[in-house]
């Protein structure tokens, strides 16, 4: 969305009547925003835009009934912590964590303040909520996907390029959910007779000599499992994944937007908006703990016809099919 159109969407959006007596009474209300992304990352700007979005389509104008704080954790742990006990001295009456070490950093932090997350792998893994169905506590949100989303990323790997025999599973070893996640992956590829190997995402050095010298080997390729890390190294990734002729899955489209052969995974934007629900319903007297922690309804597969061109694929009829955009 072009900025200008986005202000105007904003300038037309009507008050609800609760946040049209929140201006009248004077009462400003105050919502911290904990980012996973730097500041000047593309994708971190997209889920903010749409975060301020869904909040206004609400009635929450930032500067008039409301205000929002924001902190740009940069997928650094220091970082996250820092920013949190900045935002909880604000005392807000929400915030919107997005990713996993933004939620753990302000949960440490504080039990009461009600917390709403998106972009989290497990949050009962992690020990984030008691249930996905009935959190309790001070935090609910949305999840990114369910383990068995990994077996399918395999599967849909092994579709696109059937001599497959070895793939690098590129992951956060920091994360307790990617473990459950590679055993999917682990378990999916027995089945298909393909060995898996994990590589660690941590910093731009290690992922370049691991795929390097995975790629020694053939028939070599590459599934990209959601993480921080991985998105703000995802250049690097597409780099050495044409440079060595891999086929790569990825767990969002815009990895194919800049190159990727395919991907797998939920609307991202829209899981904003419906974080952006959720501090509604709380601004409005709901609680945390009684809102069910909600994973996606809907998978988008998404393929770049002219990678697998490139890649020397002949892409499936049925899989073509399938896919719900199809670059070319």
């Amino acid at each position: 969305m072009r900025r200008r159109d986005f202000i105007g969407l904003l300038g037309g959006t009507a008050l609800s009547p609760l946040a049209a007596q929140a201006q009248q009474t004077g009462r400003i209300r105050r919502i911290g925003v904990l980012m996973n992304r730097a500041a000047n990352d593309p994708e971190g700007q997209a889920r903010l835009a749409v975060i301020q979005q869904g909040l206004q389509q609400s009635g929450w104008t930032d500067g008039g009934n409301v205000r929002i704080d924001i902190r740009w954790g940069e997928d650094d742990v220091d970082r996250h912590r820092k920013y949190a006990a900045e935002l909880l001295a604000l005392t807000p009456d929400v915030i919107l964590a997005i990713g996993t070490l933004s939620v753990t950093a302000l949960q440490h932090a504080s039990r009461s303040l009600p917390i709403v997350f998106a972009g989290v792998t497990d949050p009962v893994g992690a020990g984030v909520v008691n249930s996905l169905a009935r959190p309790g506590g001070n935090v609910t949100g949305f999840m990114i996907y369910e383990y068995s989303l990994g077996g399918k990323w395999l599967e849909l790997l092994k579709q696109i390029a059937p001599n497959v025999t070895r793939v690098a599973v590129l992951r956060d070893a920091t994360n307790p959910a990617g473990i459950a996640l590679f055993g999917a992956i682990q378990a999916t590829a027995q089945s298909l007779g393909v060995q898996a190997s994990p590589v660690s995402v941590q910093d731009a050095g290690e992922i370049e000599r691991a795929i390097t010298a995975f790629s020694h080997s053939p028939n070599g390729s590459i599934i990209v499992t959601p993480s921080s890390s991985a998105s703000t190294h995802r250049e690097l990734i597409l780099t050495l994944a044409a440079r060595y002729k891999m086929p790569a899955i990825y767990y969002r489209r815009y990895f194919v937007d800049k190159g990727g052969l395919m991907s797998y995974g939920h609307d991202d934007l829209q899981q904003q908006r419906d974080a952006a629900s959720y501090v509604d319903r709380i601004l409005r007297g709901e609680k945390p703990g009684d809102l069910p922690v909600q994973a996606p309804t809907k998978y988008e597969l998404v393929i770049n016809l002219k990678t697998a061109k490139t890649l020397g694929l002949n892409v499936p009829n049925t899989l073509v099919g399938r896919a719900d955009e199809v670059i070319e």
